[in-house]
């Protein structure tokens, strides 16, 4: 009986509270395709599921509200949307921290956290209303490698139940398409820009992945891809394997794996206006 009073209790609650719905974003930032000159078509990358999912929801929480009404606009071509894309009510995540402890001090630092974190619990005020709230980034999905990771915690502690979509994401594609080890990867975020910490950063990774035997994963702003792909080069070891992949789901995507050795005796020109997907694999 108590087992089933709990059922009960639990789907009450959850018919009561919206959900907070995990909306990913293609991988093109909105930019046209060079062989067609238009937005790729979003039902090459996109379940027809989630669209339909999208276009009906009124309540956003966006990395970058602009984006986001691009990307609803291309949705309503395909699956329309349930209201005017001017009345559907979009809030913009708060910006992180800029330096965190080392640039504000621990005590501003967690008052300032604890100003956000009061922020995020009141973008979900319209999931407490009952009405269901779409997260998401300008790509991929968000909290993976992107912002929204804070607010999804916060709907956990608010018992909101949280729904993530299927979606392309550049970091498990990549995974995938460097023929590296799989079962056990991490990513690291960004390197340092400072050429001698970014070259130790290299070397302790490059160790990590040896003695773990573990893929490591790393992105950089676009217009660095030339610079940090040059520091790889330099600062791993001949026998490492190195993937780059880069504007995956794009028509001039591509992904590829050799050792460093090898990639020293070729010529790689990556742009420096797609993203890109840096791993490897210490042998």
């Amino acid at each position: 009986m108590a087992e089933q009073a709990n059922t009960e209790m639990t789907t009450s609650h959850d018919k009561r509270m919206g959900r907070l719905l995990l909306v990913p974003n293609t991988l093109d930032l909105g930019c046209p395709d060079p062989a067609t000159g238009e937005a790729p078509d979003l039902q090459q990358v996109l379940p027809l599921g989630v669209m339909r999912e999208a276009a009906r929801i009124g309540h956003w929480i966006a990395e970058n509200a602009k984006t986001t009404r691009a990307f609803l606009k291309r949705v309503d071509k395909v699956a329309p949307l349930s209201q005017p894309l001017q009345a559907l009510m979009i809030e913009e995540l708060p910006r992180p921290i800029k330096g965190g402890k080392a640039a504000k001090g621990e005590k501003d630092a967690k008052g300032e956290a604890a100003t956000q974190a009061s922020v995020f619990a009141k973008l979900l005020d319209p999931a407490r209303a009952g009405h269901d709230i779409g997260l998401i980034s300008e790509a991929g999905l968000p909290g993976v490698a992107d912002p929204g990771a804070a607010v999804v915690q916060a709907a956990h502690k608010a018992g909101i139940p949280v729904v993530p979509m299927a979606g392309p994401s550049s970091l498990v594609l990549a995974l995938a398409g460097s023929g590296l080890h799989g079962q056990s990867f991490a990513f690291v975020g960004y390197l340092p820009t400072d050429g001698s910490q970014r070259a130790q950063r290299i070397r302790e990774l490059e160790q990590l992945s040896r003695r773990a035997h573990q893929t490591q994963l790393v992105i950089e702003t676009p217009y660095r891809n030339p610079a940090l792909w040059q520091a790889l080069l330099q600062h791993l070891q001949p026998q490492t394997l190195l993937n780059v992949s880069c504007g995956l789901t794009l028509s001039q995507g591509f992904t590829l794996t050799d050792t460093v050795a090898r990639w020293r005796q070729r010529e790689l020109n990556l742009p420096t206006d797609v993203p890109a997907v840096f791993a490897w694999l210490a042998a």
